[in-house]
């Protein structure tokens, strides 16, 4: 698995506000989607792309699009709702897949409640949508559902990510996934920050990135 931290000014600019404890929900939203817009440019370096040809007022040429199917942008709900718009707006022609997943209060696993997403995903380029990879568990649970389900080349981004989360990831899918999968798996995120505290929020970070979105818990 690898992860990109983009470094850029503007990334670290809008990540600080967001950061800021006083930064209000409107403005939280705002510089959330701008700040995706910035990690999808990075993250979609790789979206495949095959040649065609075109007249220009001048002389025919041959340029690129992006090939069939489509990308599949996939949000966690509810947070990763919060990044839809940057990334769409980047990647208008995606396809969008919806993935609820919360914590089973019994086994403290990620338990799936909403699953819109196409049972055949082979071939796909898929792009999921978490604000936060903290403890790892809910982002491998729905790497690995993509996985099964045949794509092929998945990317994350994520606003922050603690070095555990992404220890745990790794771990998770080396455990679980079949050693032949052909899949390349990457996280894009604006900052690796320090560590987890006891409650495994990340630290520095931002708080929770959904109550900070929709001003409720």
């Amino acid at each position: 698995m690898e992860t990109l931290v983009v470094d850029h000014p503007l990334v670290a600019h809008k990540l600080t506000t967001l950061r800021n404890v006083h930064t209000d929900s409107p403005t939280f939203r705002r510089l959330t989607d701008e700040l995706v817009t910035l990690l999808a440019y990075e993250a979609t370096r790789d979206v495949r792309v095959a040649d065609v040809t075109v007249d220009t007022p001048l002389t025919p040429m041959t340029g690129v699009q992006l090939t069939r199917p489509t990308p599949l942008v996939v949000p966690i709900l509810r947070a990763g709702l919060g990044m839809l718009d940057g990334m769409t707006r980047l990647l208008p022609t995606a396809e969008i897949g919806f993935l609820g997943m919360a914590r089973d209060e019994q086994t403290l696993q990620p338990a799936t409640y909403a699953d819109r997403l196409p049972q055949d995903l082979s071939g796909r380029q898929c792009y999921v949508l978490d604000p936060m990879l903290a403890t790892g568990g809910t982002l491998a649970a729905a790497l690995k559902l993509l996985v099964d389900r045949g794509a092929d080349h998945i990317t994350a981004i994520c606003l922050l990510a603690a070095p555990e989360g992404l220890n745990a990831v790794e771990k998770k899918l080396t455990e679980t996934l079949q050693a032949d999968h052909g899949a390349t798996l990457r996280v894009v995120t604006a900052a690796v920050d320090e560590r987890l505290d006891e409650n495994g929020f990340i630290v520095p970070g931002l708080g929770d990135a959904g109550d900070r979105l929709y001003g409720c818990s």
